[in-house]
């Protein structure tokens, strides 16, 4: 589901703050104030949709009087002129809201465009397709609804929802002698029992040391497909395999194909390219 309420409004309203901290001159200057008319989304390339509900929210909390109407829905496939809604009001205000809200739209639907190619790349297969908190700062809440909406499932939304141990922190409690098994049953120890462990391992002896600790999730990190086929059948029946690290469209389907469970990619938000969407004027 979409963020909504606060959260959605703080970050619409920074987004705004950013563009209009001096306001708009140019409208100010050239559009009459009683002036109304009606615009649509539409994009220029094929893709899918993700954020048309952002981009209304944009252009309601510029003026609450604008009239804005969904003809598609986020998660819907859509092709070059296809018309994703309208909003009708005053001119001015739509001005004002435009690049905002097509900032948000441009990116979201990206993002969902990019996962759903993985997610027919890997089809036929058991796995999952999922992100990373590789995200824009202060745009995760609408970086992940992105990837749901182009087919994919969220990882982590932040550091609290689960024990992830990465090599960083093995990294520093092996300089005191501590070895990774005995790092997952510390964590095991201390954490939550609502939690669920993930250990990163690079190999498949670090993915025996992890699973005899009592991880729930190995995480195989740049691995080859023979190391991950490995890996998968030491953690039958014990842990969930997630691969990571590397992955791309040309190569995605012979990792799925090892027999992970997911399968993340942090390119899904750290390196979006905008799907090409503008807003049309109706004369």
């Amino acid at each position: 589901m979409v963020p909504t309420g606060p959260n959605l409004e703080r970050i619409i309203d920074d987004a705004l703050e950013e563009d209009l901290a001096l306001g708009d001159p140019t409208t100010s200057a050239l559009i009459p104030s009683h002036l109304t008319g009606r615009a649509k989304f539409v994009t220029r390339q094929a893709g899918i949709l993700a954020g048309i509900d952002v981009a209304f929210a944009v252009c309601k909390r510029v003026d609450a009087e604008l009239r804005t109407k969904a003809q598609l829905l986020d998660g819907d496939v859509v092709e070059p002129g296809s018309v994703l809604g309208t909003v009708e009001g005053k001119v001015a205000s739509i001005l004002t809201a435009e690049r905002t809200a097509l900032n948000f739209l441009q990116r979201m639907s990206g993002i969902a465009t990019l996962t759903g190619k993985y997610v027919a790349a890997v089809r036929g297969t058991n796995a999952t397709i999922v992100d990373t908190r590789k995200t824009a700062p202060g745009l995760r809440s609408l970086d992940k609804y992105a990837v749901a909406s182009g087919g994919g499932k969220n990882h982590r939304m932040c550091l609290g929802d689960g024990i992830m141990i990465k090599d960083n922190h093995v990294a520093a409690l092996r300089a005191e002698g501590v070895s990774l098994t005995q790092v997952v049953r510390r964590a095991r120890t201390k954490a939550p029992h609502t939690l669920k462990i993930e250990v990163e391992v690079e190999s498949v002896v670090e993915a025996q040391e992890a699973l005899k600790g009592g991880a729930d999730i190995i995480l195989a990190d740049n691995m080859g497909v023979e190391e991950l086929r490995k890996v998968v059948e030491l953690a039958r029946g014990a842990a969930t395999v997630e691969a990571s690290g590397g992955i791309t469209l040309d190569n995605v389907k012979a990792v799925a194909a090892t027999g992970v469970d997911l399968v993340s990619i942090g390119a899904l938000t750290h390196s979006v390219v905008a799907l090409d969407i503008g807003l049309d004027y109706e004369s």
